[in-house]
């Protein structure tokens, strides 16, 4: 939004309603026109690779000095590149905590997305079912874990006798389901081993700046 409140605020000739309006309508459409895009943009053609540490690694291995980082940018790398590989970066980063889950002993078939993001993007839904190489499933209530919350009560207080019977009285169900493309899979595996080489050379690259200061 930075161009909308920096430069179009400022255009001579337009009433402050009009610009108004154009910040506006800019911030309820920016992230469907870049998914739109973004949509068209084969991964396999791209030269971006992205981290997803803009707020440090949380999990697995917590680090907070980690910054994000984009490598592979051109003179004519465009916003909708850069959102793809932004958001690549951040499926790639739920699948090392998948692999983390299943390298110490946890089955995991598949995932169920819930909020808004798994709402309204079809397109990051669908690479991350891609990245993670599983179905996801998204939730239908709007509240989700307030939902468990009282489903965990309704057993707590009697209503129900089990966790399973609560979901089955109380449970919205799914609304959508992704199932990942296999031919997508098998070339996001091999972004995704990119991807943790390019990690870690950030993460030493990082560590001697910390260490030197």
């Amino acid at each position: 939004m930075w161009p909308v409140e920096r430069v179009v605020s400022g255009v001579d000739g337009l009433d402050e309603a009009i610009k108004q309006k154009i910040r506006k309508e800019s911030a309820d459409h920016m992230i469907d026109r870049l998914s739109e895009a973004a949509t068209m943009i084969n991964p396999a053609d791209s030269t971006l690779l992205a981290l997803d540490w803009m707020n440090g690694r949380r999990t697995p291995d917590a680090n907070q000095n980690l910054k994000g980082a984009v490598m592979g940018l051109t003179l004519g790398t465009d916003a909708p590149a850069i959102f793809r590989a932004l958001v690549e970066a951040t499926a790639y980063g739920a699948k090392m905590i998948v692999d983390r889950f299943v390298d110490e002993g946890v089955r995991i078939d598949g995932v169920i997305a819930l909020g808004g993001v798994a709402k309204k993007s079809p397109l990051v839904m669908q690479i991350v079912a891609d990245v993670l190489n599983k179905p996801i499933k998204v939730a239908r209530s709007e509240q989700a874990v307030a939902l468990g919350s009282a489903m965990a009560a309704a057993v707590v207080a009697g209503v129900h006798k089990s966790i399973p019977e609560a979901q089955q009285a109380m449970g919205g169900g799914f609304e959508t389901e992704y199932q990942p493309d296999p031919a997508m899979s098998e070339l996001y595996a091999d972004l995704y081993e990119q991807y943790k080489r390019f990690g870690q050379f950030v993460e030493e690259e990082i560590g001697r700046v910390e260490s030197n200061k």
